[in-house]
């Protein structure tokens, strides 16, 4: 039984990473035999992790098939609001609660991802271990769960606007201004930075939404 709910996490697992690589976009279908085939796992497990990521929107019905969901406006809008909320109450704790080595972390994953600037699908990689490693940083379990959720809900974004001209340097100095602030432990600083990093990641999504790509400026 262990070994059965282990393989069905896996194939969970698989299946979300390719949703968040691109492999699979909003509007894809999702056929069993196929994610079988591809993943080398039997249909089963296949089966329970595509009802557990429809239970979880990050699925769709269309007709008798399962796609890969797409958000509308209204919904983007919506997971901006929740994912401001939660990133800032993040940094602010982690400016609390952080260590000394997370902190140094923080900086070094800042100064390295400064030589990705030039490639934006690495960047983006990389744009959400930063992120991650601040919720740790807030050592906070149940915040932590309910950050889990929004960012697989952002999976559900096809393109990444770090490719827009500027914004992967921009975003990377937003990035350095949030660890400034953690590192003197000052929460209201470390929460305004953060809340206007995804201010202007939101303002950036919806000129790419509304397919002003010259003008745009983060996923």
């Amino acid at each position: 039984m262990t070994e059965t709910r282990q393989t069905s996490q896996d194939a969970y697992s698989l299946i979300l990473d390719a949703i968040d690589d691109g492999i699979y976009r909003p509007g894809d279908r999702l056929v069993e035999s196929e994610l079988a085939e591809r993943f080398g796992v039997s249909r089963t497990p296949i089966r329970e992790a595509l009802q557990r990521l429809e239970t979880q929107s990050l699925l769709a019905r269309d007709g008798r098939s399962l796609i890969v969901a797409s958000l509308d406006h209204n919904q983007l809008a919506e997971l901006y609001v929740v994912r401001s909320e939660l990133e800032g109450l993040a940094a602010r704790l982690a400016a609390k609660h952080a260590t000394v080595e997370e902190v140094r972390v923080l900086r070094d994953m800042v100064a390295e991802d400064r030589l990705l600037v030039n490639d934006p699908k690495a960047l983006s990689r990389a744009n959400k271990r930063f992120h991650k490693q601040i919720h740790l940083a807030s050592h906070n379990r149940f915040l932590i769960r309910q950050l889990d959720l929004v960012h697989r809900s952002m999976a559900l974004l096809a393109t990444t606007s770090l490719e827009a001209r500027g914004r992967g340097q921009a975003a990377l100095d937003e990035h350095d201004a949030i660890v400034e602030a953690i590192a003197r432990g000052d929460g209201d600083g470390a929460d305004i930075a953060l809340r206007d990093h995804i201010s202007r990641a939101f303002e950036t999504r919806l000129k790419l939404e509304s397919g002003d790509r010259g003008r745009i400026t983060e996923r």
